[in-house]
């Protein structure tokens, strides 16, 4: 399944497809700097203990120049024609992210968790911000993904960002088919268990799902105990396309019409578009 093949069969999406596009664009265009991957040996007890390692001490990640490739990012997107609202959200960001305003170095440390600082327009800060930062860790979280112990982990949180899962892939055949969640911020995938809920960490008898029409590698896992669902994707080879998020924020909507509650964690505003909030 190819990202053109999905629009083809879900052409609603194509305003968010054409958003994505020219954000990427913009974040290509920005040189954003790699991290360099860092030595692990003074991280593994951290690790053991359930720290994720964008807040550990172990490991320091040269991070530096992100902030301003954000701001750049965000500068040549606020000089053209998007879409709606968010127009009005990049100009203010832009702004506020001039070296003038003297914010730029702040918008990394938000991004983890800081709240020392909050900006006028989060959701498309966020939205934008991860897109750059997830392309300045790509080498380290490949690197970490190779180096730690998936079974020593297990935890419902993302063991890069520490954010909770946006989606959930099953991999594989019964009966040694696993889990693994997906983080819509950095883009590390981990193992967690099938029977165990993300949000409440109930186990088994309370899980139950729900098949969607039409969408044959899609479904929706959801807990009876806190009502949280998490969209899953239980096929092979299409993992670049259905673990996107975006590209199933109808699924979203069929959920919220079953009265279930979108716990997961989003870079994308489901309240009735299909653009980032």
């Amino acid at each position: 399944m190819t990202l053109d093949e999905w629009l083809r069969r879900h052409p609603f999406l194509g305003p968010a497809a054409l958003l994505c596009a020219r954000v990427d664009a913009a974040v290509e265009a920005a040189d954003v700097p790699r991290a360099p991957v860092p030595e692990w040996d003074d991280y593994g007890a951290e690790f053991a203990a359930g720290v994720p390692l964008l807040h550990g001490t172990g490991v320091v990640l040269d991070l530096e120049g992100v902030d301003r490739a954000i701001a750049k990012a965000i500068g040549a997107l606020a000089g053209r024609s998007l879409d709606g609202s968010i127009d009005d959200d990049l100009r203010t960001l832009a702004a506020e992210l001039s070296p003038a305003a003297g914010n730029q170095r702040r918008v990394v440390d938000w991004l983890l968790g800081d709240e020392s600082w909050t900006p006028s327009r989060p959701g498309t800060l966020r939205y934008i911000g991860w897109r750059v930062l997830a392309t300045a860790l790509r080498p380290v979280i490949d690197a970490f993904a190779n180096w730690r112990d998936d079974d020593r982990w297990l935890r419902r949180y993302c063991p890069a960002c520490g954010s909770l899962p946006a989606m959930a892939h099953l991999a594989g055949t019964d009966p040694g088919r696993r889990r693994y969640l997906s983080c819509g911020c950095c883009g590390t995938r981990w193992r967690f268990g099938r029977t165990e809920c993300p949000f409440c960490e109930v186990k088994a008898d309370r899980l139950a799902s729900l098949d969607i029409d039409g969408e044959s590698g899609l479904r929706i896992d959801y807990c009876e105990s806190c009502r949280g669902y998490l969209k899953t994707y239980s096929g092979h080879g299409a993992e670049s396309v259905l673990l996107a998020d975006w590209t199933s924020l109808h699924v979203d909507l069929a959920a919220r019409e079953r009265g279930l509650q979108r716990l997961a964690a989003s870079l994308y505003d489901v309240e009735g578009t299909s653009t980032p909030s």
